[in-house]
C-alpha cells in the first residue's frame, strides 16, 4: 500500500479557514493544496478542472480539450502535485519526477507561477527548462534533484543529449497546449521525449484543439485515457464583443493610437517583428506607453516587457504571434489586430488573451479596404459575427470601444528594484465569473510628457525566480519612460 506523504493528512475536522477550500475539496483535491489554492484566490473550479480532476486526481491518463483562458494550467498543476506527494519517492541527481512541456519560454513560467504555491505546500521543488538563458543554473539544479520540471522541448533535448538530465524516472508527463506544439514544429522532439519516460506512468494532454498531429499523441502515448472536451478553440465566448474597423490605409496608424490609448490594458498585434518594434516606438513617442514582444529580443528582455505589462508600468503590449498563445495577463481589456492574421486559428489564439476567466474583453481587427474580403473570410471561418465599422481618426466609436484615453503619470526616473507583491495563480481566476472589464490607473492624472531616456523600474512580476531563470532586474526603454508608480491591484 502506498503511503501517504505526510502533508496529504487530512484533518478530520475542517477549520473555517479551510471552508473555502470546499469547492475542490469536493473533486479530491488533498487538503493543503486546496488551502494553497485558496491562498492565491481560487477557491472555485472552473468547468476543465471540474470534469478533470477526478480522473486524474485517481491515477488515469486524461485527454482534455478546452480553449485558451479555460483553466487547464490549474486542471494538470493539482493532479501533478498530488501523485507526487503520494508516492513520496526521493529526488535523485539528474532526474526529475514530473515532466510538463510546453511550446513557449513564456508560458513555462507562468505555469510555474501558478504550480509553484501548490509545490511549496507539499515540499517539492520545481524549476523551468528554456533556451534563450544560461543553462548553467538549470544544470545545477538537475544535479540536485527535481521534482517537476517545466520545460520546452529544445533546451530539454539539449539537456539530454548532454547527460545532465535522465527521463527514466518521471512518474507524471503532462503536455499542454499541444496543438500549438504541432504548430511550432515540436511534434518530432516531444515524441523523442515521450519515448524517454517510462510507460504506463500517467500522462495527462491538454490542448484546445485536437488537430495537426496532435491525434497522435494520445492514440500512440494515453493508455486508456478519459476523454473531457469542456469547449474547442472555435466556440463563441460569450464575453468577447468583436468588432472590425475598416480604415483608410492613410488613417489607420491615427486610428490605432487612439484606439489603444483608452485606459484598459492592450494587447497590439503586428504580422512582423519589425513592425511590432516600431509600432511601440511610435505609441510611447506619443505618450503611450508600450513595449514590444517579438522573437528578436533576448529572453530577458522579453521577461522584462512582459513583467512591465504585467504589473502595470505600460499598457500597452505590441507583439507578434510569439505572445498568441501562452501569455497569461490579468485583465487584458482590448485586443487589437493591428495586422489582420491569415489563418482562423491565429484569429482566435489572438483573441483570446481577452475575456479570460469570465472576464469581459473586446476584439478589434483593423482592416483596410483592400483587406475587406480576406477579413471577412477570416471572421466565416472563426464563425465570429463581428460589428462592422467604417472608421476615420476621431470617430466617437473609437472611444466607445476602448473607453476614454487615459491621463499618464508623469514619468520620473527610478532605481530599479523587484517587485515584492504576491504570486497569482491560474491568471484571472481570482474574478467571479461575469466580471466586468477593470478600467482606469491609479495615481493622478496630468498631461502626457515627453518621454525621457532614463533608466527604469523592472518588475519580475510578482513572480520568485529560481532555477533555470535568470533573475534580471530593469526594463525595456518604454516601461522606462514610464513610472511604474501606475501599478494596478491585481
Amino acid at each position: 500500500m502506498t503511503q501517504l506523504h505526510p502533508a496529504l493528512s487530512t484533518p478530520a475536522q475542517a477549520t473555517p479557514a479551510e471552508a473555502s477550500t470546499s469547492g475542490f475539496a469536493e473533486l479530491g483535491v488533498p487538503q493543503p493544496i486546496a488551502a494553497a489554492l485558496a491562498a492565491t484566490g481560487i477557491t472555485s473550479p472552473f468547468p476543465i478542472q471540474s470534469a478533470t480532476l477526478p480522473d486524474s486526481l485517481a491515477g488515469r491518463d486524461v485527454l482534455g480539450r478546452g480553449r485558451t483562458g479555460s483553466g487547464k494550467t490549474v486542471a494538470f498543476a493539482v493532479p501533478t502535485v498530488a501523485a507526487l506527494a503520494a508516492s513520496n519517492q526521493p529526488r535523485r541527481p539528474g532526474s526529475v519526477r514530473a515532466l510538463i512541456l510546453v511550446p513557449t519560454r513564456e508560458l513555462a513560467a507562468q505555469v510555474r507561477q501558478t504550480l509553484e504555491p501548490l509545490a511549496d505546500a507539499v515540499g517539492l521543488r520545481t524549476m523551468t527548462i528554456f533556451g534563450g538563458v544560461g543553462q548553467g543554473p538549470q544544470v545545477a539544479a538537475l544535479r540536485r534533484g527535481m521534482d517537476i520540471c517545466i520545460a520546452t522541448p529544445g533546451r530539454l533535448e539539449d539537456l539530454i543529449k548532454q547527460r545532465q538530465v535522465r527521463l527514466d524516472a518521471v512518474e507524471v508527463t503532462v503536455l499542454d497546449e499541444a496543438d500549438h506544439m504541432a504548430d511550432l514544429g515540436f511534434l518530432p522532439a516531444v515524441k523523442r521525449l515521450l519515448d524517454a519516460t517510462p510507460t504506463r506512468t500517467q500522462r495527462l494532454l491538454f490542448s484546445a484543439t485536437l488537430d495537426r498531429g496532435v491525434d497522435v499523441f494520445f492514440r500512440r502515448y494515453l493508455h486508456n485515457p478519459v476523454t473531457h472536451s469542456v469547449d474547442s478553440a472555435a466556440s463563441e465566448v460569450p464575453q468577447m464583443t468583436h468588432h472590425v474597423f475598416t480604415v483608410a490605409p492613410d488613417n489607420k496608424g491615427e486610428v490605432v493610437r487612439e484606439l489603444v490609448s483608452g485606459q484598459g490594458r492592450t494587447l497590439a498585434f503586428t504580422r512582423t517583428k519589425h513592425a511590432a518594434k516600431k509600432l511601440a516606438k511610435q505609441l510611447t513617442s506619443a505618450g503611450v506607453p508600450a513595449v514590444d514582444m517579438h522573437g528578436n529580443l533576448s529572453q530577458g528582455a522579453r521577461q522584462r516587457n512582459l513583467a512591465a505589462f504585467g504589473d502595470g508600468s505600460v499598457r500597452v503590449l505590441v507583439a507578434t504571434d510569439i505572445a498568441a498563445r501562452g501569455i497569461h495577463v490579468d485583465d487584458v481589456a482590448l485586443v487589437v489586430h493591428v495586422d489582420p492574421p491569415t489563418e482562423h486559428k491565429a484569429y482566435l489564439h489572438r483573441s483570446g488573451r481577452t475575456a479570460r476567466a469570465g472576464a469581459e474583453g473586446i476584439v478589434v481587427t483593423i482592416g483596410t479596404p483592400s483587406q475587406a474580403s480576406d477579413v471577412r473570410t477570416l471572421m466565416r471561418q472563426a464563425a465570429i459575427k463581428p460589428a462592422q465599422h467604417a472608421v476615420a481618426p476621431g470617430d466617437p466609436v473609437i472611444s466607445r470601444v476602448s473607453g476614454p484615453p487615459a491621463a499618464f503619470v508623469q514619468p520620473t526616473p527610478v532605481q530599479a528594484a523587484s517587485s515584492g507583491s504576491a504570486r497569482s495563480g491560474e491568471p484571472g481566476q481570482r474574478r467571479e465569473a461575469g466580471g466586468g472589464r477593470r478600467r482606469g490607473g491609479s495615481g493622478g492624472r496630468t498631461r502626457p510628457s515627453t518621454p525621457s531616456s532614463s533608466s527604469a523600474p523592472s518588475n519580475t512580476g510578482g513572480r520568485r525566480q529560481g532555477p533555470g531563470e535568470q533573475a534580471r532586474t530593469g526594463s525595456s526603454r518604454g516601461a522606462a519612460e514610464f513610472s511604474a508608480g501606475r501599478r494596478r491591484g491585481r
